[in-house]
């Protein structure tokens, strides 16, 4: 084992990597570790950094260079480990997580604290963390600073205090609770040995704030802790009162020199609206900007004379994966606790009439802020008092709110804030691996994302910059980066700087550059940086002219906005194109340049009449100014992309040309050249053109001859037009020269048999086309083109008859009511053409509005009458012409049986699939369905209809079956019934695992249902569920093919209900790194290292193989896995074998259903050359020497052989006897260990009251048990005396707080000789209800009297035999002193587990046979109480109804050879097992009735049935009465009618007679109870084997017991483990014990060691383990109780000091637990050891609880009865309590002797009454 450990730390802890030699790849430096990173400082001096992570410690330069490190782990440690390490036992190597990490200049330490050894932190030297400083582990729990739980958060904060004119250096702690830390939240720890502190001790007692035992409950999680002025804060989340689970968050400040903490004040944060984002993630304190604080004054945030306050920036998350940025300035948060501490001090905790403050941390509700100064000295008070209340907090009420500034999607993980010429930028990490930069300003604006590395890891809250600001350290899991806090060299032009809107940025105008303003030589100038957010570059406004003729040459002014100041000594530059000029600046402010030549203007492109060139202000050479096309445009270019219309193009375009008619040219506009032929730029109507043809419709197939308009063409000369056609656009040119004349010329072709196939639609072609139906050619024809005769009337041709072609549907209910569709063709012009329509013989109702010309009619079907007839479909038209169909139409009616599934949730969507006969009948359209009453819109339609099930909208689903119901039409309805029954929506309890890589991955969820689906949103993937079952739906996580950085939602979809998982987050594939070693053995470890590997991943998930032979994933780490090769022996794969030596095998690894390639490696071959030298030399000589030996040995054992073979027969039954019950119950052992964690029913605890548990502690013990007259309460006082009577009780009480009183009266009592050991437990217990109202004054008494019999005992007695016994009244009081101040633990902490083994052993014994009448079980821990027979029986499951409480069946597993008592007792227990026993009817109360049929049968123990042997008669079991698997059994209380109490009589009477014979068993007859006749005729070795085999059985005790360790072992750690929180009545008690021995020299520690053991593991947990009935409201029968006392025997042993000597003759309970007995020894030793070192709880602490105790409960205790009982010992030894009394001189200077007697006339009467 040794050496696999050495193997894996080899493995696993590798050498860190470091940046330099991946900073070549990448852009930024970087560092990384192999482990997680949990804290991260930097020193403000030097810029070094220091990293703490998992078992390591790094130091790095500024730039992330590595400079040293520290190994802090594994150490070996356990969680229960009290240090020194030397003395912990059962320890293993452990990682040491770091928990804070501080940065101390004054002296040049760092401080460094770890999760291992309770939170012990060490010092090492800044400029090399490798050395260490100071370490020790030997100053006990004072020195104790971090937790030991990975998830509780650590904060501190440097500062220094003074005490005595000595200042020194401390720092503040705040930390969460974990499982075995002290309830310590904030405390102040010194840096030096000073006076009696030690290092790292808290400075005093009291400078702690505590939570006490209500810690777990708080749920504290801090996140930051800083210093400002002279106050240290703390931010922190928590529950408001340890009642609630909603997390709130919280500030607190406490004064930096109050050492006491009596400054310690909390104020809750709001953040959003209803305080949407509660909880606290991450926070940054700092100061903002001018302009934040500018907008912060305006929104009366913050006051003017706070402009300069810091702010706290904080992080906050919502419950509904949601963060935001909230802003808290300090001066506003000091206000509002300033108002806090003012309204407690001064107004008993009101703001405004309304209570607005309380004491956190106090479990009464009582107003703590009673005192009163006056406000003159509230400035000297600010810091608090001694006399003053605290610690203090604000009510939800009055909590600081305030609005997010920035809210996003996802978690926020890291906040980091700076400020950059006075404007605010937030730098905001997510759990992606991202960062968020947001400009705070009147709108915070994201403007810009750090991106992650890919693998989506937390940033770290540890988000900061360096000492320039230049950079932020950005930290992940394992990485840490140095990023700069912008990008602007990146952007080389102004757009794109300006579109970072980062406000480090901004354009260095005249460098030409995108720089920060400090790097800028002339950002002072005006317009001489433009800052980014602004939006604004220097731009050319205009250019005077705005274009120009490329065919002219000129200059150009340029208008620039904004214009940068421009000196003496800068250069002008104009660059267009190639062309480069001087520019000149006017007064103006403009530039004025000159443009190039034309022949330097770049060509114009096609289809373009313009060219763009860039006009470029240059400053200084080559720095451009700004940039602007300018247009140089060709007139002569816009005739060529509009030649139909060559003047109207010209004369119109946007440039200044115009048209010269004769020369057909556009040119550039020229005032000189004027006359007619010269059309202007924008006079177009005057060009000459050609418009408006006639006609403007042209059928297809003959010349039609076309006119048109000529305008302005008397400055045209043609000679010939031509007029060619395009399509149907038309435009006149010369064709002589060629010149195209302005025309706009467009006709339509028409062709009228296009989309009129037939006559009627033909005829119903408008008029305006001339289409007419030529009979001839049949088909529909211009006019003009059909031959027909001279007098055929062309317009009026008869139609031909309809032709039917087709009819939706073919069938319709018998009913009618349903629409059908008939198609064809001349079917009609007009609606009004219809005359008629038959359909089967039957009229069918035409439906004008549906009517298609010639295409379809709709008709309505009517009823048919008869029984199903099919017949043609005819439709007659105008004319009586008429059109019947081919085919036939059939009347039928559905007839559906059946729905499948049956049942869906309530949310709908449930596909349903209706089958029957005849369902296609009518169309798609005709059929509605409905399940009761829900519409079910139909999806499918066929022989099966299939329909998706709606929403069931009442408040509670029905609890029968539905009908469903298809309705055909109007008329037809038929209906299934009972067919489909809505359910409560699934409820998803839970889903595994909660994150996936890219690729697939097995997902399981609990609840499923019929239709499922994954839907991840931001991606098309919906895979469906692969297995499902009622409880569990597995499917595939579907592969995301976008980019993650999207956000991603996944959501369950069950039919129509849609959940939400949360949380599933998609991570990066792992990557692989190359194989070290590519040639291995083939029984050889392979390490597959790489990153990524456990972030979506579990090792049972994860699947691995080596070419086809599969290994063993036996660890999962994020950076590596290790392979496990298998057994050749057990597996035989191809690959074994010598082939595979030969070739490399590909490693791969399955994660889910995700397959990645790891590399590849090789087998290493062997040479066997040797094997075939030292097989020979080896085996030859050896076979030699075995022949040999064989042969001697034969003749010698020959002998032997023969007795062998004479006592083999013998032995053969009782090993095969042996073999077969060992076997079966080993098999029992395996089935109860993997059954009984998911049979156990962990249902709600009923824990007692707090009276009832006292009564039962106290009283139940005693002669008369629950009927003794203090847990009754009742007295029988006569009426008239009751007042007198308790008058005098009220005096009594006085009297016996008087502690001369009450110490005579218990001594005198001790001295009686006749007052027996039970009268005085009797009496202690009447005096702790007596006094409870002051048990500070109880425990005083007890302590008096303690000491005194301390005396006793070491002068007198034997030291140890002291608290053994309770034989004086004070050891009475000690028990019920520890009940009482136990009470709140044992229902906190020790109560669950307690009940839970309690109802284990129950669960454990109940499931064998457990026989009624000699209390044994067949599994027990108890030998005594064991069932020594091998009882034959089976499980059964019974339906169980209860009478009178409705239908509802309760499945009750019993088994066959239970009495029926037995099954009555489970039944209640499974039925009522919500009720506490106490509310539960009795089994006597209820009677059972078995119903095999249709008649029922009462079922009892004993009746006339019961089965006979010889004098024996065996009482009913259910094998008796043969009732089976999944009967039904009807449980009823006795009833008190006429009836039933005869019958109840009869049956009594009966049982009564059957009982009178005494010889009655179950399952196995006393042993002493024997036939005679077996007995005497069994020999002596039968009797021996019998006996034998018997204690064969002893076995089951160990199943038993190794089914419930994990529940023992559970009860001992929650008693005896002091990391989890510890009673102060413990603490203060085994102080006393310690100071006591210390004063008397001749105690040592064994004896204390006894002390402790016996005043509270012997006397209250051993009491109340074996009486779990004294806390819970349960019934602990015979059976129980006897393996709760062997558990009890065991918990005794383990509090003594000596040792036990066991040997085969020990008790089999002793023997049973003899293993663990050790480590529980241990366990005690430990927890004595703990509660030593744990900070002393004072008399002041002890009385508050005590004083809390006694004012909830008292009120609820029988005082009055206590004390009249108390009165009954001073009336029996009056006399001698009188004497005592009297010679008292301290009673007789307080007159105790005259008040005892006023009392006793007062009460003397009441005696002799009674």
């Amino acid at each position: 084992m040794a050496c696999w450990i050495s193997f894996l730390l080899i493995v696993f802890c590798q050498s860190i990597s470091h940046a330099e030699k991946e900073n070549n790849n990448s852009p930024y430096k970087e560092f990384t570790t192999k482990t997680l990173i949990n804290n991260v400082v930097q020193d403000p001096q030097t810029g070094r950094i220091y990293v703490g992570a998992v078992n390591n410690i790094f130091q790095l330069g500024p730039s992330l260079q590595f400079e040293a490190s520290v190994e802090t782990g594994p150490k070996e440690d356990s969680p229960t480990c009290t240090p020194p390490a030397s003395s912990c036992h059962g320890t293993s190597p452990m990682p040491n997580t770091n928990k804070l990490l501080l940065i101390n200049q004054n002296n040049g330490s760092l401080i460094v604290c770890g999760s291992r050894y309770r939170g012990i932190c060490s010092l090492h030297d800044l400029s090399n963390v490798g050395k260490e400083l100071y370490y020790t582990d030997n100053k006990g729990e004072k020195t104790y600073v971090a937790s030991i739980e990975d998830d509780v958060n650590v904060v501190g904060i440097m500062s220094n205090q003074t005490k005595d004119q000595n200042t020194f250096d401390v720092f503040f702690v705040g930390k969460g609770y974990g499982s075995h830390d002290s309830a310590i939240l904030i405390s102040t720890r010194i840096l030096q040995d000073f006076q009696d502190w030690v290092v790292f001790e808290s400075i005093s007692e009291s400078a702690a704030v505590q939570t006490k035992s209500y810690a777990p409950k708080f749920m504290h999680d801090f996140r930051l802790a800083f210093e400002d002025g002279n106050f240290i804060y703390f931010l922190f989340s928590r529950t408001f009162d340890g009642t609630d689970s909603k997390i709130l968050t919280f500030v607190s400040r406490l004064c930096k020199n109050d050492s006491s903490y009596y400054s310690h004040t909390e104020l809750q944060l709001n953040c959003g609206s209803k305080n949407q984002y509660n909880k606290v993630i991450a926070a940054f304190v700092g100061t903002p900007g001018k302009f934040l604080a500018q907008e912060l004054i305006d929104k009366n945030i913050l006051g003017n004379r706070d402009a300069w306050s810091k702010v706290l920036f904080m992080v906050a998350r919502s419950d509904d994966d949601k963060s935001a940025l909230c802003m808290y300035p300090l001066s506003s948060i000091n206000w509002k606790l300033m108002e806090i501490i003012t309204a407690c001090y001064t107004d008993s905790g009101k703001i405004g009439n309304k209570p607005a403050v309380y004491a956190p941390y106090f479990s009464s509700n009582e107003n703590h802020c009673n005192s009163k100064i006056e406000k003159n000295m509230l400035n000297e008070l600010k810091c608090g008092a001694d006399f003053l209340p605290s610690p203090l907090a604000s009510r939800p009420e009055n909590a600081f709110k305030a609005d997010p500034v920035w809210e996003t999607q996802g978690f926020l993980t890291a906040v980091a804030v700076d400020v950059e010429n006075d404007h605010t930028v937030a730098f905001l990490g997510n759990n992606q691996g991202e960062v968020f930069k947001v400009h705070l300003g009147k709108k915070a604006e994201h403007y810009g994302t750090i991106p992650g590395d890919g693998m989506r890891e937390n940033v770290n809250r540890n988000l900061f910059f360096d000492l320039s600001h230049n950079h932020i350290y950005i930290t992940t899991e394992r990485k840490i980066t140095k990023v700069p806090v912008q990008t602007c060299l990146q952007k080389t032009d102004c757009q794109s700087c300006m579109d970072l809107k980062d406000p480090y940025c901004g354009w260095c105008v005249l460098e030409g550059r995108c720089t920060r303003r400090s790097e800028c030589k002339r950002a002072e100038e005006k317009n001489g940086w433009l800052w980014s957010p602004v939006q604004q570059c220097v731009k050319i406004a205009s250019f005077s002219p705005p274009n120009l003729s490329r065919e002219k040459r000129g200059s150009v002014r340029i208008h620039i906005q904004p214009f940068p100041a421009i000196g003496p000594s800068d250069q002008l530059q104009c660059k267009i194109d190639s062309f480069l000029t001087k520019g000149v600046l006017q007064d103006s402010g403009q530039v004025f340049c000159d443009l190039p030549q034309p022949s330097l203007v770049p060509p114009t492109p096609g289809g373009q009449d313009f060219v763009a060139v860039a006009i470029k202000v240059l400053v200084n050479g080559n720095v451009e100014l700004a940039t602007k096309d300018f247009k140089f445009y060709s007139c002569a270019a816009t005739v060529r992309n509009s030649e139909n219309v060559p003047c109207m193009s010209c004369v119109a375009s946007t440039w200044e040309c115009q048209w010269n008619i004769l020369d057909h040219t556009c040119s550039d506009k020229n005032d000189a050249v004027t006359g007619p032929h010269i059309i202007r730029h924008r006079e177009r109507m005057n060009c000459p053109r050609f418009e408006n043809p006639d006609p403007s419709l042209i059928p297809v197939g003959i010349k039609t001859p076309i006119s048109f308009e000529g305008m302005h063409l008397n400055q045209v000369h043609l000679t010939r037009l031509c007029m060619c056609e395009t399509n149907v656009l038309f435009y006149v040119k010369d064709k002589i020269s060629g010149k195209k004349v302005d025309s706009t010329l467009n006709v339509t072709l028409y062709n009228c048999a296009n989309g009129r196939e037939d006559c009627s639609l033909c005829k119903y072609a408008d008029s305006k086309y001339k289409c007419v139906w030529c009979s001839k050619q049949n088909k529909c024809v211009f006019e003009k083109l059909c031959s027909a005769h001279q007098d055929e009337d062309l317009q009026n041709v008869q139609c031909p008859n309809p032709e039917i072609t087709d009819v939706k549907p073919l069938y319709g209910p018998l009913s009618g009511g349903i629409s059908i569709t008939i198609f064809g063709s001349n079917l009609g012009i007009h609606k009004e053409d219809i005359k008629s329509i038959i359909v089967a013989g039957e009229p069918c109702i035409h439906q004008k509005e549906k009517y298609s010309v010639s295409k379809s009619v709709v008709c309505e079907i009517g009823p048919k009458r008869t029984s199903p007839k099919e017949g043609k479909v005819e439709v007659e038209v105008n004319d009586r012409k008429r059109g019947m169909s081919s085919f036939n139409f059939t009347y039928r009616d559905p007839v559906p049986n059946a729905v499948k599934p049956s049942r869906g949730p309530k949310a709908g969507g449930t596909l349903i699939t209706i089958s029957g006969k005849f369902l296609e009948t009518g169309s798609k359209v005709d059929v509605q369905v409905t399940v009761g009453g829900v519409d079910c819109p139909v999806e499918h339609f066929g022989e099966k209809i299939i329909c998706r099930t709606g929403e069931y909208k009442g408040e509670k689903v029905p609890s029968e079956d539905l009908p469903v119901t298809l309705k055909y039409g109007k008329s037809t309805t038929r209906t299934i019934p009972r067919a489909f029954k809505f359910l409560e929506n699934p409820t998803v309890m839970d889903h595994n695992p909660k994150s996936s890589f890219v690729w697939l991955v097995i997902h399981k969820l609990l609840q499923s249902w019929p239709t499922m689906v994954l839907n991840i949103y931001s991606s098309a993937c919906f895979p469906l569920a692969e297995e499902k079952n009622d409880t569990l739906i597995k499917f595939s996580s579907p592969e995301i093919k976008g980019s993650l950085k999207q956000h991603l939602k996944a959501f369950i979809h069950l039919d129509n209900f849609v959940k939400e998982l949360k949380p599933f987050d998609y991570y990066s594939n792992p990557t692989f790194n190359d194989l070290t070693k590519m040639i291995i053995p083939k029984t050889s470890l392979i390490v597959i290292n790489g990153r990524g590997f456990s972030k979506a991943m579990t090792v049972k998930e994860t699947q691995a193989f080596v070419g086809d032979v599969q290994y063993d994933v036996s660890v999962l780490r994020d950076d590596s896995l290790l392979l496990v090769p298998p057994y050749k022996e057990s597996q035989s794969f191809p690959t074994w074998n010598e082939t595979s030596t030969n070739k490399k095998l590909d490693i791969r690894i399955k994660f889910g259903k995700a397959e990645f390639k790891a590399g590849s490696v090789q087998y290493e071959r062997k040479n066997d050359l040797s094997l075939y030298i030292i097989v020979p030399a080896v085996i030859v000589p050896m076979l030699l020497i075995i022949t040999i030996s064989v042969y001697c040995y034969r003749r010698k054992s020959q002998q032997a052989e023969r007795e062998y073979e004479k006592v083999k027969h013998q032995l053969e039954n009782l090993e095969e006897s042996v073999r077969d019950r060992c076997k079966k119950e080993f098999t029992d052992l395996m089935i109860e260990m993997e059954d009984h964690t998911n049979d156990l029913n962990e249902g709600g605890i009923p824990f007692l009251d707090y009276k009832t548990y006292t009564d039962r502690v106290f009283f139940l013990p005693s002669k008369d048990g629950a009927n003794d007259v203090m847990i009754t309460g009742k007295l029988d006082i006569p009426e008239a005396r009751k007042n007198t009577v308790m008058a005098a009780l009220n005096q009594f009480s006085n009297l016996l707080n008087s502690k001369t009183f009450l110490i005579n009266f218990i001594r005198t009592l001790e001295r009686s000789h006749d007052f027996n050991a039970r009268a005085k437990v009797y009496c202690a217990s009447l005096l702790t209800v007596a006094l409870h109202g002051k048990l500070e004054y109880y425990t005083d008494i007890m302590r008096t009297l303690l000491l005194e019999l301390m005396e006793e005992y070491v002068h007198s007695k034997n030291p140890k035999l002291m608290l053994r016994r309770s034989e004086t009244v004070v050891e009475r009081m000690l028990c019920n002193w520890m009940s009482i101040c136990l009470y709140q633990f044992l229902k906190d902490s020790a109560g669950e587990p307690l009940y839970k083994l309690f109802r284990a052993i129950k669960h454990q014994i109940e499931k064998g046979p457990v026989d009624a009448r000699v209390k044994k079980a067949k599994y027990t821990l108890n030998d005594t109480g064991l069932l020594g027979d091998d009882v034959e029986y089976s499980v059964l499951n019974l339906q169980v109804l209860v009478q009178g409480e409705g239908p509802d069946v309760t499945f009750v597993k019993v088994l066959n050879c239970d009495t029926i008592s037995q099954v009555k007792e489970k039944i209640i227990e499974q039925v009522y097992r919500n009720l506490p026993y106490s509310q539960r009817p009795k089994v006597d109360a209820v009677t059972l009735e078995w119903r095999p049929g249709s008649t029922g049968q009462i079922l009892s123990d004993l009746d006339l049935t019961s089965q006979k042997e010889g004098r024996w008669r065996r009482i009913n079991t259910l094998a008796h009465y043969n009732v089976r698997d999944n009967a039904t059994v009807v449980l009823s209380k006795v009833s008190h009618t006429l009836h039933n109490y005869d019958q109840n009589q009869e049956n009594h009477e009966e049982r009564n007679a059957l009982l009178e014979d005494d010889k009655v068993f179950h399952l196995v007859r006393p042993a002493e109870e024997l036939d005679e006749f077996k007995s005497k005729r069994g020999s002596i070795k039968d009797k021996s084997m019998t006996k034998a085999i018997t204690e064969i059985y002893l076995t089951r005790l160990l199943s038993v017991k190794g089914t419930l360790q994990q529940f023992v072992d559970n009860f001992f750690r929650s008693v005896l483990c002091s990391g989890a929180v510890v009673p102060p009545a413990v603490k203060y008690f085994f102080d006393f014990l310690d100071e006591q021995a210390v004063k008397h020299n001749n105690v040592d520690e064994e004896t204390i060691h006894i002390w402790k053991t016996n005043s509270l593991p012997l006397r209250f947990w051993v009491n109340i383990l074996k009486n779990p009935h004294f806390i819970f409201d349960v019934h602990v029968s015979e059976v129980v109780d006897a393996s709760l006392s062997v558990i009890a025997q065991t918990f005794m042993d383990a509090c003594t000091k000596s040792e036990h000597k066991l040997s085969r003759d020990s008790p089999s309970n002793k023997l049973l637990y003899a293993k663990e007995i050790s480590s529980y020894k241990k366990m005690v030793d430990d927890y004595y050891k703990d509660i030593r070192q744990m900070v002393s709880v004072s008399d002041q602490d002890m009385n508050t609880h005590l004083a809390e105790v006694s004012r909830s409960h008292t009120s609820k205790l029988n005082t009055q009865v206590a004390l009249h009982q108390l009165y009954q010992y001073a009336s029996k030894y009056y006399d001698e309590i009188i004497k005592s009394l009297e010679e008292d001189p301290a009673a007789r200077s307080k007159n105790l002797t005259t008040r005892l007697n006023q009392i006793a006339a007062a009460l003397e009467n009441k005696v002799t009454d009674l």
